[in-house]
């Protein structure tokens, strides 16, 4: 059986526990320092408050020590190391792989997406240097994925369906070094991706002017998992360290049911990794949350448009066209948008005007209509998004899904009065309790009184849904006349007694045979990627039979970037 797990990003431990009761199997967070989100940091106290409410279902918290480590950081390191470890962390995400080499490292090791691994010999070197798990790089194709699946024997391997796109192959970006002193090694990345270029040639012609020429829509993979799998992924890994708790509720939720939905149909095939399931709550829809746009970028091996180069922001969903502005007085207008949306206030919307996306929040909806401050380039016909949905955000505050696991119980009624209550969780909990109730009248109509027994215990207590209790009665035996407090009493003493089982932590299985630091040579490179401007531009000679356009350059605030395709191996690099 094929062990499959969803997991999410927790900014902090409370993001963290709303993703598992959304669905997540494991979660990622980083410590006070070495994660490659700077602002995402988080003390060993929190990420224990996380460990410990994750693993009453058998979740996982990952910890990240995924940038490069300078020379006289290794004592601070060894610290957190050993205080991730004791907060319960079930593994650490490194990108440095002398990490590897410390002695007192007892907890499994997953090799970053960081280390760049696009090829076999990529995640052969990493699990040589003692790692269980291998992040594959996201511009890889199904083929490639299946490929460095097939040669892995007994490593896991993950892979990002969704969130936010780095446009250079992750690990090996220096753009944010170069342009602005900050490194990405270091988890200080200005994603210089998002900032607005000029497209000019050699003769100093502008193709392209103020465009996020490298800014990539972002990833959404929820309809592929199955092909995921086949592939040979296991762990389906969300992006989002950085982004709030409704983003990670609302995408864990969609994920958690597709994800859910293939286990259903496998017919035994596959498992999740974690026990109980969220039940109730908002309906989920990652068009109502940040998003560039969607893309499934290179999974195919096909070229397509990727870019975001009018929306390096959220853009969100479409909602419509606006098809009439009117004076609403004070500086407002009053907008008839085109389109089934029903708007609130405080609803953000936004739209692209002539040189950038521009927003505006809606003061207040009359009879349908838009009541808005005015704003510049707003005009009728302009497209409309929805950025910030007020209602769906109150929706996922407001009603959260219930994760429960399902327990089984025996009650064994046995002369004088001794009950014998037994249960089984599906985590693998397992505990016995007796009652004497020898004090207590019989019952006079035995079937209702074990009716109402069964009636008590078979419902929801805490994070235990006591769904089926089997009673047996011992010949001779009276059926006591249990109070409902007592019959209550003992599910909720039942169900303490679950809370107290703990799981086995994974210790580290692979020790390293050889050490990679996983050391990038760029040769001048800044970034290297499988998405092309040229492509974008329609400019392509080899997939749209454009002509040669000659060197093309980036221009931002005076500095020049140059542009480089290899079309054998269809890729773009740029360099200074």
């Amino acid at each position: 059986m094929k062990v499959l797990e969803l997991l999410a990003p927790a900014g902090n431990a409370d993001i963290g526990i709303a993703a598992i009761d959304c669905g997540a199997d494991a979660v990622y967070i980083a410590g006070p320092r070495f994660g490659a989100r700077k602002a995402a940091g988080n003390p060993f106290p929190e990420i224990g408050r996380l460990c410990g409410y994750a693993h009453r279902f058998g979740a996982r918290v990952f910890v990240t020590f995924n940038t490069v480590v300078e020379d006289g950081e290794w004592p601070l390191l060894e610290e957190y190391l050993e205080e991730a470890a004791a907060a319960g962390a079930d593994a650490f995400i490194i990108r440095d792989m002398r990490i590897s080499a410390l002695e007192g490292v007892s907890v499994p090791l997953h090799a970053s997406t960081q280390c760049a691994i696009r090829t076999v010999e990529d995640a052969e070197r990493c699990v040589r240097s003692g790692c269980e798990r291998v992040v594959l790089e996201r511009q890889l194709s199904l083929e490639r994925i299946r490929e460095i699946s097939s040669a892995l024997s007994g490593t896991e391997v993950e892979f990002f369906v969704h969130g936010a796109l780095c446009v250079g192959y992750s690990g090996e970006c220096g753009l944010s070094e170069f342009l602005d002193g900050r490194s990405g090694d270091r988890g200080d990345c200005v994603q210089a991706c998002r900032s607005l270029y000029d497209l000019v040639d050699s003769k100093g012609r502008v193709l392209a002017e103020r465009k996020a020429l490298l800014s990539l829509k972002d990833l959404r993979l929820s309809h592929r998992l199955k092909d995921l799998v086949d592939a040979g992924v296991t762990s389906f890994k969300i992006e989002g360290r950085l982004k709030n708790a409704s983003y990670v509720k609302n995408v864990v939720r969609e994920y958690d049911r597709a994800l859910q939905a293939l286990v259903s149909a496998s017919g035994g095939e596959y498992r999740r990794a974690s026990f109980g399931r969220p039940e109730g709550g908002f309906e989920p829809d990652s068009l109502k949350t940040f998003n560039r746009g969607y893309t499934e970028l290179w999974l195919d091996g096909r070229r397509g448009r990727w870019a975001s180069a009018d929306a390096p922001k959220s853009m969100g969903e479409p909602v419509g066209v606006v098809a009439r502005i009117v004076p609403a007085g004070a500086g407002s207008v009053r907008l008839a948008v085109c389109g089934n949306a029903v708007f609130k206030a405080g609803d953000g919307l936004c739209f692209i005007g002539r040189d950038s996306i521009s927003g505006f929040r809606v003061d207040r909806v009359e009879e349908g209509d838009i009541i808005c401050k005015r704003i510049d380039g707003l005009e009728e016909g302009v497209r409309l998004f929805r950025n910030s949905n007020a209602a769906f955000e109150r929706e996922l505050e407001r009603n959260m899904p219930v994760r429960l696991m399902e327990v089984g119980a025996c009650l064994r009624i046995c002369r004088g009065g001794l009950l014998k209550l037994s249960a089984g969780c599906e985590n693998g909990a397992r505990t016995s309790l007796e009652y004497d109730f020898s004090s207590l009248d019989a019952a006079w109509n035995t079937s209702r009184a074990l009716a109402m027994i069964k009636e008590g215990l078979e419902k929801r207590s805490g994070i235990y849904r006591i769904d089926r209790v089997e009673v047996e009665v011992e010949e001779t035996a009276s059926i006591p006349l249990l109070p409902a407090a007592a019959i209550n009493g003992m599910r909720r003493d039942l169900c303490r007694a679950l809370d107290d089982f703990r799981r086995p932590r994974r210790t580290r299985a692979l020790r390293p045979s050889a050490v990679n630091e996983c050391e990038h040579e760029r040769d001048g490179v800044l970034l290297r990627s499988k998405y092309c401007v040229r492509y974008e531009m329609g400019l392509c000679p080899a997939h749209q039979g454009a002509a040669d356009t000659g060197p093309l350059f980036l221009m931002n605030g005076g500095r020049r970037l140059s542009l480089h395709f290899d079309c054998t191996r269809c890729e773009m690099s740029v360099m200074p």
